[in-house]
C-alpha cells in the first residue's frame, strides 16, 4: 500500500515571459520564464554581465521588467515586499551606527510605519523590539561586537549584522547578491555554513546570486546559469547532495564543481 501523498510546493516565484533592458541599451532577457518552489534553495551563477544582479533586482522589487511579470506568493511585484529579504555584497550598515542599532533598523522602520502591508506584513507580531533582536546578536556571535561601529569590526562580523539584520524582520523568501565575495576563505566558509544551518531550521526559500562555481555548488540544491545576454532560456543543474553539511568534502562536490564549469562553457 502506497503511503500519502507528501505536500505539493507551490510557487514562490514565478517569472512569466519577461523582458527587461536598461534605458537605450539591448535586452538582458527576452521572454524568459522560471519558477521556484517554496522552500528551494536556488544558485544564480553566470560571468559578470551576464544579469545575475539584475534578475535579483528584478525580484528585489527594485527594477521593473520591461514586458511579462514577475510575480511573488502569487501577487504581481510591483514594489519591495515586507516579506522578502534582501542580503547585500557591501552589507549595507549605516557606518555612523553601531551593530546593535543596524540589527534594529528594519525592525524600527516596520514598527514606524505598523502592520500596513506595505512597509510591514499585515500580521507583523507584536512586542518589545529587544525581545527580536537580542536572540540574532547572540546567534550571530555578535554579543561583544554590538556597541561597536561597522568601522571597529571586521568583515566577518559586518556580514553577520547584515545578516542578523534582515533574519530578524522574519522573512519566507531571502536574496542574495555575492554576500560573502569580498570576505577570505575561512570566513566565507564559516558564513556559508550558518547559511545552510539557518536555511534548514527557518525553511527558507533563498535565490543566491555568484559568479564562483564552489559557492554555487555549496548552497545552490538546483543552479540556474546564465550565458551572455539577451538570456531566453538557462540550463538547470541539479545539486541535491548540497544539503549535506559535508557536501564540500565529498568527490560528489568535486564532481558538480566540474559539471558547472562546462555548463558556464556552453551557456
Amino acid at each position: 500500500m502506497g503511503g500519502r501523498p507528501g505536500k505539493v510546493r507551490q510557487p514562490v516565484i514565478e517569472v512569466d515571459t519577461l523582458t527587461f533592458a536598461y534605458p537605450g541599451g539591448a535586452p538582458v532577457f527576452e521572454d524568459f520564464d522560471w519558477r521556484v518552489a517554496e522552500g528551494e534553495a536556488w544558485a544564480v551563477l553566470g560571468p559578470s554581465g551576464c544579469g545575475k544582479t539584475t534578475l535579483l533586482y528584478l525580484l528585489a522589487g527594485l527594477r521593473h521588467p520591461t514586458g511579462g511579470a514577475v510575480r511573488i506568493a502569487g501577487e504581481v511585484l510591483e514594489r519591495p515586499r515586507p516579506r522578502t529579504g534582501l542580503i547585500l555584497q557591501d552589507y549595507g550598515l549605516l557606518p555612523w551606527a553601531t551593530v546593535r542599532e543596524n540589527i534594529a533598523l528594519g525592525l524600527r522602520v516596520r514598527s514606524f510605519y505598523g502592520p500596513d502591508g506595505r512597509h510591514a506584513p499585515s500580521n507583523e507580531r507584536s512586542g518589545p523590539l529587544e525581545d527580536r533582536l537580542e536572540p540574532w546578536i547572540a546567534r550571530m556571535g555578535l554579543s561583544e561586537a554590538a556597541d561597536h561601529y561597522p568601522a571597529q569590526v571586521s568583515g566577518g562580523q559586518r556580514q553577520r549584522a547584515a545578516i542578523a539584520r534582515t533574519l530578524a524582520l522574519d522573512p519566507d523568501l531571502l536574496l542574495m547578491d555575492e554576500p560573502f565575495a569580498s570576505l577570505d576563505a575561512p570566513t566565507r566558509e564559516s558564513l556559508q555554513n550558518l547559511t545552510l544551518q539557518l536555511r534548514s531550521e527557518r525553511r527558507l526559500t533563498t535565490v543566491l546570486v555568484t559568479h564562483a562555481i564552489e559557492e554555487a555548488a555549496i548552497l545552490g540544491q538546483r543552479i540556474l546559469v546564465l550565458g551572455r545576454p539577451p538570456t531566453r532560456s538557462a540550463p538547470v543543474i541539479e545539486n541535491a547532495d548540497s544539503v549535506r553539511i559535508d557536501f564540500r568534502t565529498t568527490a560528489a562536490y568535486h564532481d558538480r564543481c566540474q559539471e558547472l564549469r562546462l555548463a558556464l562553457e556552453k551557456a
